[in-house]
């Protein structure tokens, strides 16, 4: 079970992107997570006539280590660690350390 899924709002601990907050595109498979509008960098392409598309410079979102990314909380209005807690019918949720808050409902 993860501590940070796809949906999450977080905020960036470290980079050029500190402080911003932004929601989880989706996670890879090598501990990286593509956060939406953060880590953003230019890329340039080759035209391919082929398939219509036309060449330039593009702007696109790049993979985030997931240390260096914390849940946000929006209660506190601060980032926050996450923990688990089993409930008594045996599921497992995730709540904010800080306030003991389910993330998931």
């Amino acid at each position: 079970m993860n501590k940070i899924r796809k949906g999450d709002k977080i905020v960036v601990n470290t980079g050029k992107d500190r402080g911003k907050q932004g929601i989880v595109l989706s996670i890879l498979d090598n501990k990286r997570v593509l956060v939406e509008g953060l880590n953003m960098v230019k890329k340039h392409t080759k035209p391919n006539p082929a398939k219509g598309e036309q060449g330039g410079v593009v702007s696109k979102e790049m993979s985030l280590d997931i240390s260096n990314i914390a849940i946000f909380n929006g209660a506190t209005n601060k980032s926050d660690k996450v923990t688990f807690k089993e409930l008594k019918d045996g599921k497992k949720i995730r709540i904010y350390k800080s306030n003991q808050e389910a993330i998931d409902v």
